[in-house]
């Protein structure tokens, strides 16, 4: 039986280098584990979750150069649970992205299922939690559509620091009406030196299936030697439901080259003149174990205002829902990601 394993294992090594000096295809992962213990109002509740920092998942992508600076790029990426090994999404081979596209000097196109460009490149920029963890007000007072389906990209070549992204997504069947526009999204990016900046603009039709959320998003950070200063502004519509600016002040302060200290707020204005908006302030220590494994621990507290039913997110896990409108959730998750 281990003369079989050795020589299965010494076939796919071959095949898979054969594959990359033929193709250019890499297979990446990311597998994030955590457990947490929140009071959503009713007592404690003690869970392990997929995703605490970033969500498990599994790709392949991949690159071919056919001349005169044009390149051929592709990705399929499925997410995963790490807690039980199922698929984050069951009916979709490949849930967080399945596009190919043409990178070229005068910018880069993709068509498919994709990251929204305000999803990663914005929101990495607006706190010091990358709006991710339990800790990050921002990531629980935020509406945002985080991919979309039958998208068309743009991105266009870093012009000293600038860049930017457009994005259009087609409807299909599953949208009514079937044809025209779904989604728009806009996004740019400037960075010089110690500084950090990003505007979005998302518009999505048929948003959880029957309403319009228009977004906005900005922020910027700075570098103060290890001390970084994060600044955010996030202004979300959603048709009927919400309508509401969310703010946020946090920073970042590297120990050294294996720990570093986040801590911050936020605070969500509620337009409606309802009153329930909330206020959350959050903690969080990171421990590089290397390059690949990280090793984290956050902590947060919300206050909700009048009927309030915000939770403490954490991205992209969901947070456990308030045992009644107006509870103050306040949690602690201890974790660990790896990528590969």
């Amino acid at each position: 039986m281990r003369q079989y394993l050795s020589g299965l294992l010494i076939a796919l090594l071959l095949t898979s280098t054969q594959v990359r000096a033929q193709s250019d295809i890499f297979l990446y992962g990311i597998l994030d584990t955590s457990l947490e213990v929140t009071n959503a109002g009713n007592g404690a509740t003690v869970r392990m979750d997929s995703g605490g920092l970033n969500g498990s998942r599994f790709g392949l992508t991949g690159t071919e150069d056919i001349g005169a600076g044009y390149k051929i790029k592709f990705t399929l990426e499925q997410g995963i649970l790490s807690t039980t090994g199922a698929a984050s999404n069951p009916a979709l081979a490949f849930s967080r992205q399945a596009w190919v596209g043409v990178a070229a000097p005068w910018g880069e196109v993709r068509v498919g299922l994709q990251n929204s460009p305000v999803y990663i490149p914005v929101t990495g920029v607006l706190d010091a939690f990358t709006v991710n963890t339990l800790a990050s007000g921002m990531d629980s007072f935020l509406s945002i559509s985080p991919r979309q389906n039958n998208a068309i990209t743009y991105l266009s070549p870093d012009f000293h620091g600038l860049t930017g992204q457009v994005m259009v997504s087609l409807r299909d069947a599953t949208t009514k009406p079937d044809n025209g526009i779904a989604a728009y999204n806009l996004a740019v990016e400037y960075s010089h030196g110690s500084l950090n900046s990003a505007i979005g603009y998302q518009r999505v039709t048929n948003f959880k299936g029957s309403s319009t959320l228009n977004a906005l998003f900005a922020g910027a950070n700075y570098a103060f030697g290890p001390l970084r200063v994060f600044a955010a502004y996030h202004n979300a519509k959603i048709t009927g439901l919400v309508d509401k600016d969310v703010y946020a002040l946090s920073a970042s302060y590297q120990f050294s080259v294996s720990t570093m200290l986040s801590f911050g707020g936020a605070h969500a204005h509620d337009r409606t003149g309802m009153g329930n908006g909330g206020d959350q302030v959050g903690l969080m220590y990171w421990y590089f174990v290397s390059k690949r494994t990280t090793l984290y621990a956050s902590a947060a507290f919300l206050d909700n205002h009048n009927k309030a039913t915000f939770t403490i997110n954490s991205a992209p896990t969901g947070g456990i829902p308030v045992a009644y409108p107006g509870a103050n959730p306040r949690g602690i998750q201890l974790g660990i990601q790896h990528r590969f």
